[in-house]
C-alpha cells in the first residue's frame, strides 16, 4: 500500500471511529502489525471524535475544499456580499471538487436577506432537449441495449453518455442571485478560480478518491459515452486518476470562465460557449441544441417550511425533494423523540420509518411542477402527518409502505456551502451534476463536464415525473433554513442523493432535540436508508438496507435487527452525505461547522 493510500485511510478511520455507495474502507492498515494506533485524544468539553466549531463575526464561509472558503472570505473582505463569495467558492468547487459540482450541472439556493428581512430561494433546475420526444428516447435506449452498450441490470435511463443530459443552469443561476444580491463585478467572482486553474492547485484525498470512483465508473461504462478523450485528457492522463497532493490545472475551465466573467450570462446560453456546446452536440450525435440553451431560465421559488420543536425549518418545493425533510419532521413531530436515548434503537426506528413513509410520497408525487400538479399543502398538512405516523408499528419494521392520499385543501401547491457576510447575509446554496462527475461529456475545449441529471426521470407514461420535451426532472439536491422566533437561526445542508433529506432531519434532531452543538451534530454517527420506491418508478427492494456507521451502539444494530430492519455497518463515510452549517446566535456572532467526511473546513473573520 502506498504511503497516500495509507494516510488516507488512517484518517478517514480515525475520524469515523465513534462516531453514493462505495467500497468498504481497507482496514489492513490499521492492524496491530502496522504500529498504527487505532485509538485517538481527548478533547475538553465536547465529545472526543468530533472538533470545535468555528466562530467569527465579519463573515464565515463552510465549504468542502479549504482553498474554496477562503476564497469566499477574500470576496467579503474585498466588499462583496456573502452571495458574492458563494458565487465565488462555487466556481472554484467546480474546478477543485468536479467529482460532486460544476458549471455543467443544476443550482439551488436559499438566500435570507437582511435588509427585506425575507428567505428567497431559487430553483436552477435544467430542462430536457426539445426536439426529443418520449418515443425518441424509448428507441435510443432500446438501440443501446440491442448493442449491448446498456446492460439488462441498467434499468430505466442510462446513467452515463448524451441522453441523460439536461442543460445546465448553474450559471443562469449565478447571474440571477448577483443580479438581486451581488455587490462585486462577475469577473472579480470569478478571478480566483481562473488563476487557480491556470496555475494549478492540490488535489485533497477525499477529492482523490472519488477522482478513483469515477474513473472506474466511467470505464465501467464505456459504451454508453459517446466521447470519453476529452475528460481522460483533463483528469486521467495515461489512465491515472489524480492523487492527494498531485497540482491539478484546467486552462480550458480557465478560459471559459475568463469569458463567463467578461461577457455574461449570455456567453453560456446564447453566445460563443453555447454555440460550442452547440458544435459538441451535432459532433457526437447528441440531441441538445443552442436552443435549448437559449430557451433556459431558472425561476425564484417560496420556499416551504413546517414548525419543528420551536424551530421553522424551509426547503425549497418540488422538483426537488426538499419536502420529503418537511414531511419527515411532521410526521416525527407525532412523538417525542426527546424521550429516548439518542443511541437507542428505538429513535433509529421512529426516523427510518417516517423517511420510508416520506418516500412513498416522494415516488409518488414530486416531479416538475409546469407538468403535474402535486398536493404540496396537503402533503405538509398536519393532519396527514397524523394519518402517516398512525402507519409505524413501534415495535417492528413494516415490510412495504404505500403511498398516502392526502386530502386536498384547495389548490396545492452534489456540493453543499453556505456563506454569512457582516450584514447578516446567508446563503445556502447547493450545486450538482447528479452521479458524481456527470455523463463523461466534456464539450470540446470548455472544461467542465455535462450532468447526467435527466437520468432521474420516469419512463413510465403514467408517472408525473415521466420524460417530456422541455421538461426538468426529479432533483435530489436541496438547500435548507431554519428560522427562531422569525429571525435566521442556521443555513445549512447535507449532499448526497436521497441521504439529504434524512440527513437534513438527522442534524436538526441532534441539535433540536439533544442540545448538540453546530459541529458536533454533523460529525455523529449518521444512518442512511438506501432503496424504496423510486421517482423514476423502478422501484427497489420495498424494506430497503439500513447503513449505519461504526459509531452507532452494537446493541442498537442487533436490536434494529431483530425489529426487522435489514442492517449493513459501513465505515467508509461514502454513503452518509456531506454537511455544511452557518448557526447565527443572537447577537450576530456566526457558528460554522463543516464535514468530517469531507475536505472541507469553516473560515471566518
Amino acid at each position: 500500500m502506498s504511503f497516500q493510500k495509507l494516510l488516507m485511510t488512517v484518517l478517514l478511520g480515525a475520524l469515523l471511529w465513534g462516531c453514493d455507495n462505495s467500497p468498504a474502507v481497507d482496514n489492513s492498515a490499521l492492524s496491530p502489525e502496522s504500529g498504527v494506533s487505532l485509538g485517538g485524544g481527548g478533547r475538553p468539553n465536547a465529545a472526543r471524535w468530533s472538533r470545535s466549531a468555528v466562530y467569527g463575526s465579519n463573515g464565515m464561509a463552510a465549504t468542502a475544499h479549504p482553498l474554496a472558503s477562503q476564497i469566499a472570505i477574500d470576496i467579503m473582505k474585498s466588499g462583496g456580499s456573502a452571495l458574492d463569495g458563494a458565487i465565488a467558492a462555487n466556481a472554484a468547487l467546480g474546478l477543485m471538487e468536479p467529482t460532486g459540482n460544476g458549471i455543467g450541472g443544476d443550482i439551488f439556493f436559499i438566500i435570507w436577506d437582511p435588509a427585506t428581512e425575507q428567505l428567497y430561494g431559487y430553483n436552477g433546475s435544467g430542462r430536457a432537449p426539445l426536439g426529443r420526444s418520449l418515443q425518441d428516447l424509448k428507441a435510443q435506449i432500446t438501440a443501446l441495449r440491442e448493442r449491448g452498450a446498456m446492460p439488462d441490470s441498467m434499468t430505466g435511463m442510462p446513467h452515463r453518455g448524451s441522453l441523460p443530459v439536461t442543460v445546465p443552469g448553474t450559471v443562469d443561476g449565478w447571474f440571477a442571485a448577483h443580479e438581486r444580491f451581488g455587490k462585486l463585478p462577475m469577473s472579480d467572482l470569478l478571478a480566483p478560480a481562473v488563476r487557480y486553474a491556470r496555475e494549478g492547485f492540490p488535489v485533497t484525498p477525499v477529492i482523490a478518491y472519488y477522482f478513483e470512483r469515477n474513473q472506474a465508473a466511467f470505464e465501467a461504462q464505456r459504451d454508453l459515452i459517446e466521447e470519453l478523450d476529452n475528460a481522460n485528457t483533463i483528469w486521467f492522463k495515461g489512465g491515472i486518476p489524480p492523487q492527494t497532493g498531485q497540482r491539478l490545472r484546467n486552462p480550458d475551465l480557465a478560459n471559459t470562465l475568463e469569458i463567463i466573467g467578461r461577457d455574461g450570462r449570455a456567453a453560456f446560453y446564447e453566445g460563443a460557449l453555447a454555440q460550442a456546446m452547440d458544435a459538441y452536440f451535432r459532433r457526437i450525435g447528441a440531441d441538445m441544441r443552442l436552443e435549448d440553451l437559449a430557451a433556459h431560465r431558472g425561476e425564484w421559488v417560496q420556499p416551504g417550511s413546517v414548525h419543528y420543536h420551536g424551530y421553522d425549518v424551509y426547503e425549497l418545493p418540488p422538483n426537488g425533494q426538499g419536502y420529503a425533510a418537511l414531511q419527515m419532521l411532521n410526521i416525527l413531530n407525532q412523538v417525542d423523540l426527546r424521550n429516548y436515548a439518542r443511541e437507542s434503537a428505538e429513535l433509529f426506528h421512529y426516523m427510518v420509518e417516517a423517511k420510508r413513509l416520506a418516500f412513498e410520497d416522494v415516488a409518488r408525487y414530486y416531479a416538475d411542477p409546469a407538468f403535474a400538479e402535486a398536493p404540496l399543502s396537503a402533503l405538509l398538512s398536519n393532519e396527514y402527518a397524523r394519518e402517516r405516523f398512525a402507519l409505524i408499528d413501534p415495535n417492528k419494521a413494516t415490510p412495504e409502505f404505500g403511498p398516502g392520499e392526502p386530502k386536498l385543501e384547495g389548490e396545492g401547491d452534489t456540493t453543499y456551502l453556505t456563506v454569512a457576510d457582516a450584514n447578516g447575509m446567508m446563503v445556502s446554496l447547493i450545486q450538482s451534476n447528479y452521479r458524481g462527475m456527470g455523463t463523461g461529456l466534456v464539450p470540446d475545449g470548455l472544461g467542465f463536464m455535462l450532468q447526467n441529471r435527466g437520468e432521474l426521470f420516469s419512463l413510465d407514461e403514467s408517472h408525473p415525473n415521466v420524460y417530456a420535451p422541455g421538461k426538468r426532472p426529479f432533483h435530489t439536491i436541496i438547500p435548507a433554513f431554519v428560522m427562531k422566533d422569525g429571525e435566521p437561526f442556521m443555513s445549512f445542508g447535507l449532499m448526497g442523493g436521497a441521504m439529504q433529506p434524512q440527513g437534513h432531519v438527522q442534524v436538526l434532531v441532534n441539535i433540536i432535540d439533544f442540545g448538540m452543538d453546530v459541529q458536533t451534530a454533523g460529525d455523529a454517527a449518521r444512518f442512511n436508508h438506501d432503496g424504496g420506491r423510486q421517482p423514476t418508478g423502478v422501484d427497489e427492494d420495498l424494506l430497503g438496507t439500513l447503513l449505519v456507521e461504526p459509531g452507532v451502539p452494537a446493541e442498537t444494530v442487533t436490536r434494529l435487527r431483530e425489529m426487522g430492519h435489514r442492517v449493513e455497518v459501513d465505515a467508509s463515510g461514502a454513503p452518509f452525505g456531506g454537511y455544511q452549517a452557518i448557526m447565527r446566535l443572537p447577537d450576530g456572532v456566526y457558528v460554522g461547522a463543516t464535514e468530517m467526511r469531507k475536505d472541507g473546513t469553516v473560515v471566518a473573520w
